[in-house]
């Protein structure tokens, strides 16, 4: 079974590299770019057949590796 979490920046935290990717696009002659977020995404492979089971697993390991929960939101999505 195949899944993927994207990790993001909860509102109102700054983010100094989406900042920085923003004001390269410009220089870039990017037309249309209003602000950039960045976040992660991390796709997976689990050894599974359980639904239920993997969004749990994967709940966990993101409370307790892939994102830091006190600035970072997290979806999960099983594919």
């Amino acid at each position: 079974m195949k899944a993927r979490v994207t990790v993001t920046l909860k509102t109102g935290v700054l983010d100094p590299q989406g900042k920085a990717i923003e004001g390269a696009l410009r220089s870039l002659d990017v037309e249309g770019v209003a602000s950039v977020r960045q976040g992660k995404v991390f796709d997976i492979e689990l050894d599974t057949t359980d639904r239920e089971k993997a969004g749990k697993s994967l709940a966990a390991a993101c409370e307790k590796l892939l994102a830091n929960t006190v600035i970072e939101n997290y979806r999960v999505e099983i594919l």
